[in-house]
This record gives C-alpha cells, sequence and structure tokens, in this order.
C-alpha cells in the first residue's frame, strides 16, 4: 500500500515539476483552451445527438428515391432503343429487303445495303446511345457502312444466336466483347428476330442486333453517382454483373447473398452490407425492360450521413474559431513582457535571409537587451570576416584570369620567332621585317595596359596581325574575311586575345592536310542582346560530341587546352550569361560560335 502511495505521490511531483517549468503564457493559454473546449465540445455533442435521427431518416429517404428515378432513366433509354428498332422494321427500305429475303433474292443485297444506309444513320441519330445495329438474314448482313464488319465472327456460331433460341420473343444481353464489328469493345445487346409485313409474325432466321456500348450504359446509371459517394451498378438476379463498372468494387461486392434476400420484389428496398470494414447502404429495384435485371445503388453509410459530418465540422470550427480569440487575448496579456525577446527572434530570421545589416536597438538594460548587445558585436564580426573572404576570392579571380590569358600566348611566340629566324637565315628580310612589326603591334594590343577585357576592334586588330604573320609562315595555305553587322560592335569589351585560340586550332589542325585552299570567315553580329562571334573553315573537320567533352573537362595535356580556356575565362568573367558551341563534320570543316553579353567601353 505504501508502494503505491510513494508512487503516486512521485507521479504527481514530476507533473507539478514540468507544469511549473512552462512559461506564464502556455499556462493561461492552456487553462482557456481546456475551458472553452469542455463547454463547446458538450453543446456540439448535444446538438449532433438531436439532429442525428432527422437526418438519417432524410438520407435514407433520398437515396430510394435515387435508385428509382436511376432505374427510370435507364429503363426510358432501353424502351427509346426497342421503339428505335419498331421504327427501322416500318420502314419502306426494310420491307424490301425481307421481300427478297422471303423469296431468297440476292441480286440486289448491295441496293437494299445502300437503302438501309439512311434508315441506320436515323437510328443512331435519334438514340445516341446506340453503337452500331446489325440486321442478320440468310441473303446476307446489313449494317451501317461506317461501320466495320468482323467478317470471321458469323452470328449464327455466335452465344447471342444461342440466347435467341432459349428467349425467340427478344432479350437483351449483358455486357460482352462486340465479336460482330472491329474493335472487340464491351457492349450490351439487344436482339429480336426480323417481322415481315402482316400479320407481323417474327422470321426465325432474320435478326436485328442492336449494341449500346457498356460504358453508356455506365456513364447513365452513375450520372450524378458521385454525389456524396453513391454508385450504381446493373447485376442479373443471380448475382453477376450485367455491366463492368468502373466504379470501386466492380464485381467484388457479394452481390449474390444480397439479392437473395430481396428474392424477386419488384419495388425498391434497402439494407445494410458489411464490406471491407465498413458499412454501405445498398438500395435495389428490378429493370422494367429486362426484368432479369436489377439495378442497385451502393453507398456508404458514413458519406450517406455527410449532412451529420457537417454538423461534426461545424462543431469543430466553432471550438477553434473560440481557441483563436483565447490564443488572441492570452497572447496581449504576455506580448508586453516578451516583446524584447520577439524582436529579437525577428532580427535573427532576417539574419537568416542574409539581411546582414540589422542592428538590435532597445532602450531598457535588462538582461534580453544585453543578449541583443551581444548579438549586435557578433553579426559586427562576420560581416568583417565575409567582406575579409570576398576580398580575397576577387584576387584570386583576377590572379586565375591572368593566368589562364598568359597561357595562350607562349606556344604562338615560339613558332613565330623560329618562321622569323628561318626567313631571316633564307635572306627574306621584307617578310621578317612585317612579321616583326605586326608581332610588335600583337604584344601592344596584347598587352592592353594591364587591361583584362579591351574592345572589339582591339581584338579584330590583333587578329588581321595574327593573319598577317601565319600567311607568312604558310604562304597561300589559306584566305581569311572579317565581316561585322554594324560598327557600333566593334566599341563592345570582351576578354583579350579570345579568338586567337580559335583560328590557330583551323590553321593548325583544320588545314593540316592540305597547302593550299583554305578559307577561315569571322562573322560579328548582335543576336537576342548578345554579341555572337561566329568562326568557320572549311577544313578537315572536327567530331563536335568529343569537342565538346574536351571544352567540359580539363586536358590532361596541352593538346585540346586551347577551347577549354577559352570556355573557362568565359566562365569567370560572365558566368551562365556567356555560351560557347562547336559544330561540323569530319572532312567538312569546322565551326565555332561564342556569344557574349555586350558590355560598352566606359
Amino acid at each position: 500500500m505504501n508502494t503505491f502511495t510513494d508512487y503516486g505521490r512521485k507521479l504527481r511531483r514530476q507533473i507539478a515539476g514540468r507544469y511549473y517549468r512552462i512559461s506564464i503564457k502556455q499556462r493561461i493559454l492552456f487553462s482557456f483552451i481546456v475551458l472553452i473546449t469542455l463547454s463547446i465540445g458538450a453543446m456540439g455533442s448535444f446538438s449532433y445527438w438531436i439532429a442525428a435521427q432527422e437526418i438519417e431518416d432524410n438520407a435514407y429517404a433520398g437515396s430510394r428515391e435515387t435508385v428509382s428515378k436511376t432505374a427510370q432513366l435507364l429503363d426510358s433509354r432501353l424502351n427509346d432503343v426497342a421503339l428505335s428498332v419498331q421504327s427501322l422494321m416500318l420502314s419502306d427500305a426494310y420491307r424490301k429487303m425481307m421481300l427478297d429475303v422471303f423469296s431468297h433474292d440476292v441480286s440486289n443485297y448491295y441496293v437494299h445495303l445502300s437503302d438501309l444506309q439512311y434508315v441506320l444513320s436515323q437510328a443512331t441519330f435519334n438514340q445516341p446511345i446506340i453503337e452500331n445495329v446489325l440486321i442478320v438474314t440468310p441473303i446476307g448482313d446489313f449494317y451501317s457502312t461506317t461501320q466495320i464488319r468482323a467478317q470471321d465472327n458469323s452470328f449464327y456460331g455466335s452465344e447471342l444466336y444461342d440466347l435467341s433460341k432459349e428467349q425467340p420473343g427478344g432479350y437483351w444481353a449483358k455486357g460482352h466483347y462486340d465479336r460482330l464489328f472491329t474493335g472487340s469493345q464491351r457492349v450490351v445487346s439487344f436482339v429480336v428476330r426480323g417481322i415481315y409485313e402482316y400479320p407481323y409474325t417474327p422470321i426465325s432466321n432474320v435478326f436485328i442486333v442492336v449494341n449500346i456500348r457498356e460504358g453508356r450504359i455506365d456513364e447513365l446509371l452513375n450520372t450524378g453517382g458521385a454525389q456524396a459517394g453513391r454508385n450504381y451498378y446493373l447485376v442479373s438476379r443471380e448475382g453477376e454483373a450485367v455491366v463492368e463498372s468502373r466504379w470501386p468494387f466492380r464485381g467484388r461486392f457479394p452481390w449474390k447473398p444480397v439479392l437473395a434476400e430481396a428474392g424477386k420484389a419488384a419495388d425498391p428496398q434497402d439494407h445494410y452490407y458489411s464490406y471491407g470494414g465498413k458499412e454501405y447502404l445498398v438500395n435495389y429495384t428490378s429493370s422494367a425492360s429486362s426484368p432479369d435485371w436489377i439495378i442497385s445503388g451502393m453507398q456508404s453509410r458514413d458519406q450517406l450521413l455527410g449532412k451529420l459530418q457537417r454538423v461534426q465540422r461545424i462543431t469543430l470550427y466553432v471550438i477553434v474559431v473560440f481557441l483563436l480569440a483565447t490564443w488572441l487575448i492570452s497572447n496581449q496579456l504576455t506580448s508586453a513582457l516578451l516583446k524584447p525577446l520577439f524582436k529579437l527572434r525577428r532580427l535573427m530570421r532576417r539574419v537568416e535571409e542574409n539581411q546582414l545589416s540589422v542592428v538590435y536597438e532597445s532602450r531598457y538594460e535588462d538582461e534580453v537587451a544585453q543578449v541583443g548587445f551581444q548579438f549586435n558585436r557578433m553579426m559586427s564580426e562576420i560581416k568583417t570576416l565575409i567582406a575579409d573572404v570576398k576580398s580575397k576570392e576577387e584576387d584570386k579571380r583576377h590572379a586565375e584570369i591572368r593566368a589562364l590569358t598568359a597561357q595562350m600566348e607562349p606556344h604562338f611566340l615560339y613558332n613565330t620567332l623560329n618562321t622569323i629566324y628561318c626567313k631571316s637565315v633564307m635572306g627574306e628580310n621584307d617578310d621578317v621585317n612585317e612579321m616583326i612589326l605586326s608581332l610588335s603591334q600583337m604584344f601592344q594590343i596584347g598587352l592592353s595596359g594591364g587591361k583584362d577585357l579591351i574592345t572589339l576592334a582591339d581584338e579584330l586588330s590583333h587578329m588581321r596581325q595574327y593573319f598577317a604573320i601565319q600567311q607568312k609562315c604558310y604562304e597561300g595555305l589559306f584566305e581569311y574575311t572579317v565581316t561585322v553587322e554594324d560598327e557600333a560592335l566593334l566599341s563592345c569589351l570582351l576578354p583579350k586575345i579570345i579568338l586567337q585560340p580559335v583560328v590557330e586550332n583551323s590553321i593548325q589542325h583544320g588545314f593540316s592536310d592540305r597547302t593550299i585552299g583554305g578559307r577561315i570567315d569571322i562573322a560579328v553580329s548582335r543576336e537576342q542582346g548578345l554579341l555572337h562571334i561566329s568562326i568557320t573553315d572549311n577544313g578537315r573537320g572536327l567530331d563536335p560530341a568529343r569537342v565538346r567533352q574536351g571544352m567540359v573537362r580539363a586536358p590532361k595535356s596541352r593538346k585540346g587546352y586551347a577551347l577549354f580556356n577559352i570556355r573557362h575565362r568565359l566562365a569567370l568573367y560572365y558566368g551562365a550569361e556567356a555560351r560557347m558551341d562547336v559544330g561540323g563534320e569530319p572532312c567538312k570543316g569546322s565551326r565555332m560560335d561564342l556569344w557574349i553579353p555586350p558590355r560598352e567601353e566606359s
């Protein structure tokens, strides 16, 4: 006994300790919530109990009425189909066809087939629910030529014909795959024997088959059925599905025991059945057009009583409103004490959004204010550290750009000096003088006072000097053109020595297998707000996919480094705003395109 007493005291102390540790705001809020929840909950439960019986009775009556109306709608459509068949048999075209059937005259088959087209079209026009109509006779089948008859399947060898022997007065066949026409879609069929004039006696070997797409019947049954979760099914008295419903359960619901309780009653009935852990209200009534068919409506009890659930929701909404009012009142009581802390919390959230210029200000010198002042000192140190990191990253970026630019120059310089030396030995002093002058001008533009960006005019001048030197090195090897769409583009800035490596690739690699006939064209234009530079040659071409891979990954050797270098420099200057692409095919030349954001010289 003492053990249980000690345990109870210990538990109460733990609960009291947790209660004392929560804030005043939480205690006030908790008290209001408990009081209002108990009072509103009691009122809602009482209201729910009063309304439950009346709403439930109304829901049951509405469900039975809806099933009855659905059955009337289905019977109306099926009767309309039967009337359309009677109208067809009263037509003059049908009468003429039956005369030939009676006399076994097949010579006018195609004439009758043509004459019946209007009658068949009129039937499907008046009753859009009809999918197709087939008139089966000993002299041939008659049907709408807009349909494609499955010639391999005869009506006389089908299950429909077998059922006709059992029901000579005509019948409705449950859903099946249409084997009489191509497509093999599921249909519900109306089969009746043909009538021949007065006294309108059926002819045993003439049949009229009207097919209705199974989905049309299902749509007709479930028009508006999704409301409140109500679904309708068409089943036989043996519990088999007449139509494969697209709604839940399909044929899995145990219709047979359900319908067994209904017997053969024609009046609507309703019963509750449990299935799949839920309770369902099932209403059913017989079809007047086909007495063996039963229209059954199924609805979850929970969905049927949806109005009661709305009462519950309204009660919950009222509780939520009062709880919100309670929260507002308690918040006003505690906001004066917690306002400085809330202010500091808002500043911290702004820091999370990268607003580092925030400053905490307060006229007080209490504990919360001291925390705020410490926060200000911490933010000051963070901003100083960020500024140092940015400065170092900027210096690193400029150093990398200069290093990349420097890597573009030595290779060409070595080749040029070797050519000058060779021409000097051979006594071609005029060429030596021109090459030295062009090389000097190239260096002057390349140095450009230490600037990383030069104008397009200077870059093209640099290219012309480069071409002049290369034409001296490879006499007669190639010609070149430079075309500028708009003279205003010449003032645009771009990274220096960015075109020379592309042209050098064309000369060194594109023209490596020829001695004359080379051509390089440089075109400058404005395209979609970007400076577009295109360099094409008629050299031996390249594999674009392989070159693009080399542009993305730094090569392990110097070979192929130039294009990677250019792409990397553009990325350092412009990020994703600049683009670079290659094109061409082996033995058909190559093409290099650069798109650079235009920046005017300040």
